[in-house]
């Protein structure tokens, strides 16, 4: 009997040490609200909506100890529409991350698989947007995907150890074809710092036919998006007309300093759409061929902590585009997008909190698609006229 007992109890321990190499979490967010809109495709709307402050989502995360400070690691991540329940991301089962790698202590980690670019990981998120506004308060289409619109598939990443506060790291995307190696490559790198009150980042995107077949503007390279489901390049006029280009380029960088409760933050980017007219897409205008589209966009946002269960926000973004060249000699002169963001978060729990955003855009000037520009806040239906108000008031729980 002893001896069954003394085994019995070095079966547990082997079990806990296994146990204590392995773990898997099991995560989520889900985000609900009511929004009004003055002016949707030129009418007001009231509705329900899911995932605005942050895209609704579950997901599985996993890491196994190798040894010698070495883990594998894996995350499958799923966005679906709390309303409908349907999948998100054109319906893909883990649409929004899924990839696994090895991860160093010392170095840094490898990761293979769908994931987000270097644009997203190192400026994203100081822009106000990613942090309590929503996809509402994006920049104007999220023309520069700091707001994480499109992300990389069959992507390698590597992500560096925290070095004193200093991270770096770079992605890249197998979208070659038979006799065009470059044919839907996307590439990125970007670096960030984060030591007491100051953040910083910095990063490059560049994706290669972004609106062709499995390019990035078409579910971030995917070849299995359902045919009815529309790229969200069709429906932003702030570049959807820009949509022929060889070459989606991004350069983006931000910082922001805490005096206290207070946080100041600054964004900027240079889009580029460039060598237009390399790709055929029906309905957009007729560029000159090889002529580049450009885009400044600067944002200025302001963050203060009340408690710490409250806090307010603040964010202006002024986007101006270049005049772009035609096909019979005349050109198109650009548009201006001023936008303007106010939001609160109170937090009930640690799980739970509820929101207000309201965002207001003006729109200036000729858009991409060779018309009056409109306003578009991003995600939701263009308006009709070069102005609009959209207000939410949300909830959202983390699990």
């Amino acid at each position: 009997m002893k001896k069954s007992l003394l085994a019995l109890a070095a079966l547990g321990a082997f079990a806990g040490v296994a146990h204590a190499q392995s773990s898997v979490t099991l995560y989520g967010i889900i985000d609900e609200g009511f929004n009004i809109n003055t002016n949707s495709g030129g009418h007001h709307l009231y509705n329900l909506s899911s995932g605005v402050l942050q895209g609704s989502r579950f997901g599985l995360r996993g890491a196994e100890d190798l040894g010698g400070g070495l883990k594998a690691v894996f995350v499958l991540e799923n966005g679906f529409d709390v309303n409908s329940g349907a999948l998100g991301q054109g319906g893909l089962m883990f649409g929004r991350q899924a990839y696994v790698g090895l991860s160093s202590s010392q170095f840094g980690t490898v990761t293979l698989g769908r994931q987000y670019d270097s644009i997203v990981d190192y400026v994203g998120p100081l822009e106000a947007g990613d942090q309590w506004g929503g996809y509402i308060v994006a920049h104007p289409d999220d023309l520069d995907n700091f707001n994480n619109a499109y992300r990389t598939n069959n992507t390698v990443k590597f992500t560096s150890a925290n070095y004193a506060g200093l991270t770096f790291g770079g992605t890249y995307s197998f979208g070659g074809q038979a006799g065009d190696f470059t044919h839907n490559q996307i590439w990125s790198l970007g670096a960030g710092y984060n030591n007491g009150p100051l953040t910083l980042g910095v990063g490059y995107l560049n994706a290669r036919t972004p609106a062709a077949t499995g390019g990035l503007f078409n579910n971030g390279g995917t070849t299995t998006t359902p045919p009815a489901v529309a790229l969200k390049s069709t429906v932003a006029p702030v570049y959807s007309g820009f949509q022929t280009a060889n070459t989606y380029q991004v350069i983006g960088a931000g910082g922001a300093y805490t005096f206290g409760a207070a946080t100041f933050g600054l964004t900027y980017s240079n889009v580029s759409f460039r060598n237009l007219g390399a790709v055929t897409i029906t309905g957009t205008p007729a560029y000159q061929h090889g002529a580049n589209a450009t885009f400044n966009n600067v944002e200025a946002n302001f963050k203060y902590q009340f408690t710490p269960a409250l806090l307010a926000g603040f964010a202006f973004d002024y986007t101006d585009g270049s005049s772009v060249a035609l096909a019979n000699g005349s050109s198109n002169s650009g548009a201006k997008y001023f936008q303007y963001a106010l939001g609160t978060d109170y937090f009930l729990s640690k799980r739970t909190d509820v929101y207000l955003v309201g965002v207001y855009q003006h729109a200036t000037g000729t858009n991409s698609n060779d018309v009056s520009a409109v306003a578009s806040i991003n995600n939701l239906t263009a308006s009709t006229s070069n102005n609009v108000f959209t207000a939410r008031i949300g909830i959202r729980h983390k699990f």
